[in-house]
């Protein structure tokens, strides 16, 4: 039987949702508590902002080719809090296209952003003002600034409006014939992380987004929603839940469990602390708000969690994490000592371990919960997930030897921002089907699971043998002296290029590198080993957790 095709806008779905449950709580943040109903108000006044403006479609999706864009484009330049995901709903509601930017950029990585996405207008907090303050020269297309007080202090920089009079100054009604115009082929757009080359605008059918990764399938089940109807009744139905993203909503993980709550008819509860993850408020924030789901980033943020955890059993008035029964890692896999370790510390919880891109949404998952096997590495597919051969000339059968290249397909994006180029690389078509193939390599076992390597651009090659950087991460981070770490390679006159590990040890352990590489030679062949280690106070990786491969190739370098 075939899966039903659901042909949905995002804008839709939230005004259906806040119409059938407009009482129910839909973002806490700090003191600020929103219904469904005020976030819907709220978001209609900015729509309002924005097309009053004039920002909106100027060209319709059927007269532009993949890489093209025809919807004017706004910057999410912001700390996490209500107004992020407000500005995601509210762009959507004017026919704008919403995108993240990276607020740890310096002034020039901005301004490539800026250029690159043509963007005409940018909600950001007062804190980035001056970052943005000394590239809005070169910007003559940035006509709308919306600025979002903070405790920064910073004045309002010439031109701009403060968000939240901007938006007390429009309307909270909406233009029938604007919510009419809303269609599936207007853009989701997700900039990637450029922690290996710039950073690229993926452009997505909101209709296939949707579905991807923001709720557009029950829970644990292949079909799709038959309609957006099937959705908000079972939303209205449900009790709603209280999930945490714990990453910035510029990660796509945080704002894919963002929306998918919503689209569960839940609550999305906003860190208190909103520059770093700070591991002890968020424990407190779990307790105080009885959360039920808890989103992290790999091992990054499980270790400092678990500690908190600890601190907290240790103080004799341990924090009540009696409701939280989902632990999700997405955008990096967590280890299985770590897995461990969680399990042991809440033992009620089902933890799932996400796999998944910009390129391709959700593309698997492996659940593990107390009592059963934990590993790492491995994952079940979800609809549409295949891994096509070295050539990309077929799709490999479970079972096959060969190694090959993780792709998806059916729900797949647009293409990149502006880059016809990369586009047709990245998404290429196959029997008349079109693949999203990031370059994750990948096996599919004869059970039907995946076995995932890594991303090939940082792929070692060493003594011809391709070794893959974040396999020998999850071996080195075994050793319960390591708090983290991250591997690259570095130009080698016998191998070519050699594997170099940059460690991070837990506060107050010792190790020496003889250690470590008796660890992780329990987990993966002698060949794959470091032949340098290291040491570092600090690792640095976005404020996603994601690792900086260009700031360890640059430690590796200098040794």
């Amino acid at each position: 039987m075939p899966m039903p095709s659901l042909q949905t806008n995002i804008a839709e779905v939230f005004e259906s949702l806040a119409t059938a449950i407009p009482d129910r709580e839909c973002i806490v943040f700090r003191d600020l508590r929103l219904t469904y109903a005020q976030v819907q108000d709220r978001c209609h006044q900015l729509a309002n902002v924005l097309t009053d403006a004039g920002l909106g479609v100027q060209t319709e999706r059927g007269e532009l080719a993949s890489h093209e864009i025809g919807q004017d484009a706004l910057a999410l330049y912001l700390h996490n809090g209500n107004e992020y995901l407000e500005g995601m709903i509210g762009a959507y509601m004017a026919r704008t296209a919403p995108f993240n930017v990276n607020y740890r950029y310096v002034a020039e990585e901005l301004l490539y952003l800026l250029r690159d996405s043509g963007a005409r207008a940018i909600i950001y907090h007062s804190a980035f003002a001056p970052t943005l303050a000394a590239v809005l020269p070169q910007l003559p297309h940035l006509t709308v600034l919306l600025q979002v007080v903070d405790d920064s202090g910073n004045a309002l920089l010439e031109g701009a409006r403060w968000y939240e009079a901007a938006l007390a100054d429009a309307s909270t009604d909406l233009d029938p014939a604007l919510r009419a115009s809303w269609s599936p082929d207007d853009l989701y757009i997700l900039y990637t992380g450029g922690t290996t080359g710039m950073p690229k605008g993926v452009m997505w059918r909101q209709a296939d987004i949707y579905v991807s990764s923001l709720g557009g399938r029950p829970f644990g089940a292949p079909e799709e929603w038959e309609s957006v109807d099937a959705l908000v009744a079972a939303a209205a139905a449900a009790n709603p839940t209280k999930t945490v993203p714990a990453p910035p909503f510029m990660h796509g993980a945080a704002h894919w469990a963002a929306f998918t709550a919503f689209s569960n008819g839940g609550t999305v509860v906003v860190t208190d602390v909103v520059d770093r993850f700070d591991a002890p408020s968020v424990v407190d924030l779990l307790a105080r708000e009885q959360a039920n789901v808890l989103l992290l980033v790999g091992d990054a943020f499980a270790r400092p969690l678990l500690d908190a955890v600890d601190a907290s059993a240790a103080s004799g008035k341990p924090a009540d994490l009696s409701a939280l029964f989902v632990l999700t890692s997405g955008g990096a896999i967590l280890s299985a000592p770590i897995k461990e370790r969680l399990l042991e510390s809440l033992p009620n919880i089902m933890l799932i371990d996400g796999l998944g891109s910009s390129e391709t949404g959700t593309q698997a998952g492996q659940v593990s919960s107390a009592g059963g096997d934990v590993s790492t590495g491995r994952f079940s597919p979800h609809p549409g997930m295949v891994v096509l051969n070295e050539d990309l000339t077929r799709v490999l059968e479970p079972g096959d030897d060969e190694m090959g290249w993780l792709g998806q397909r059916n729900r797949v994006p647009l293409g990149y921002l502006g880059d016809e180029a990369k586009t047709a690389r990245t998404f290429p078509e196959l029997d008349g089907v079109r693949y999203a193939v990031p370059g994750d390599r990948s096996r599919i076992l004869a059970d039907g699971t995946l076995e995932l390597y890594g991303r090939d651009s940082v792929t070692i090659n060493s003594g011809g043998e391709k070794i893959f950087a974040e396999e020998v991460e999850q071996a080195i981070s075994a050793h319960p002296g390591v708090i983290d770490v991250v591997v690259c390679g570095r130009p080698s006159e016998r191998w070519g290029n050699e594997v170099v590990a940059i460690v991070k040890l837990t506060e107050g352990a010792s190790a020496t590198e003889d250690e470590l590489l008796t660890e992780a030679a329990k987990h993966v062949a002698r060949y794959k080993l470091p032949k340098a280690i290291v040491w570092r106070d600090e690792i640095v990786r976005s404020p996603a957790g994601k690792a900086d491969y260009r700031w360890a190739k640059a430690q590796a370098t200098e040794g």
